[in-house]
């Protein structure tokens, strides 16, 4: 009883981060139809700024680092990515009132990995004084681009064979491709190369660190706008895509908490290393996957996808995802 009152009490602190505020914050003047607006231009500058200084520290990271430290959780990255698709393929795309690749394309998008969820949980980590691997952002490719490529080979599968074109081959280079030129992961990918074959140390701590919580908090401020906004889209389809997002990302998140918790046990990874493997799982794609999805998957709809993840999952995914893997990390590992 004594350990269910002290997680009950991390978690309730967890929940009062600035982070999470400004999230919320942005629901509620959007809610009460404020016109506030931040420029898209502005929005993207920031993600970028955000993704940068997560690749630069992940690069020093890398290259200060074992590589066998790496290989488990990697390993478990892309497993995710591919469980989690497979999973809202055999779910979502089944229920009543879902299209089948509307429902493969939502499951992609929650099986990718979203930059910003990324960026708020390391804030939120980094505020608490609770230690990580750096190099554990650089697992954000490792499930993103497997969540995608098998999202849109799942689709194609099923569409050609309703087409009656059973055996046309799926080409997997180009969905790779398109998600490596994505901007969130061109972004982080150059990051980790330059932060593991230059010496950026002195740019880092003098420009992008101390940025870094500023930029954050208008980027969950805009988040909770948009999140708001596309609950109008969300209702022009199946109910069942609410119930998808508002349980998929815990539901992931818990599964990648498991794994984490063995490599933990079997490798000493650390606990804030686990929960920042819980969140990319528990995150949807937000700024590089739908584009991606769109391409791979042009009959999917995208109110459906980029509803539900921007509505429901990331808001789930930061206010109640973060704080949940935190709290269970100090309660299970004294993280």
């Amino acid at each position: 009883m004594d350990a269910l009152m002290d997680f009950l009490l991390r978690f309730g602190s967890q929940l009062q981060s600035p982070t999470l505020g400004f999230l919320l914050g942005g629901m509620i003047i959007a809610a009460m139809g404020s016109r506030l607006e931040i420029p898209d231009a502005l929005y993207k500058f920031i993600v970028f700024m955000l993704l940068m200084r997560v690749g630069l520290k992940g690069g020093m990271k890398i290259r200060e680092a074992e590589l066998s430290e790496m290989f488990l959780p990697a390993l478990f990255a892309v497993a995710l990515g591919i469980i989690i698709v497979l999973i809202g393929r055999y779910t979502l795309a089944l229920l009543p009132g879902v299209k089948t690749e509307d429902g493969i394309a939502t499951a992609g998008l929650f099986g990718a990995v979203s930059g910003s969820t990324l960026a708020a949980a390391l804030a939120v980590l980094e505020a608490e004084n609770i230690a990580y691997e750096g190099w554990a952002a650089a697992l954000y490719p490792f499930m993103d681009i497997p969540a995608l490529v098998m999202a849109i080979v799942l689709a194609s599968l099923y569409l050609n064979k309703k087409r009656g074109n059973g055996g046309e081959s799926v080409k997997i280079w180009p969905i790779v491709k398109e998600s490596l030129q994505g901007s969130a992961l061109s972004a982080l990918l150059l990051g980790i190369a330059l932060g593991l074959l230059t010496q950026p140390q002195s740019v880092y701590d003098s420009f992008f660190n101390p940025l870094f919580r500023g930029l954050l908090s208008v980027l969950m401020l805009v988040m909770g706008m948009e999140a708001w906004a596309r609950l109008n889209e969300l209702r022009k389809v199946a109910h069942w895509y609410a119930v998808y997002a508002f349980v998929a990302p815990l539901t992931h998140g818990l599964i990648a908490f498991g794994l984490g918790w063995i490599a933990h046990v079997t490798t000493g990874f650390s606990p804030g290393g686990v929960v920042l493997l819980a969140v990319i799982a528990g995150s949807s794609s937000d700024i590089s996957g739908p584009p991606t999805l769109r391409a791979g998957i042009p009959t999917a709809n995208p109110s459906a996808y980029v509803g539900a993840s921007t509505a429901v999952g990331t808001p789930v995914a930061i206010a109640i995802g973060i704080p949940l893997y935190i709290g269970l990390a100090q309660a299970l590992m004294g993280g």
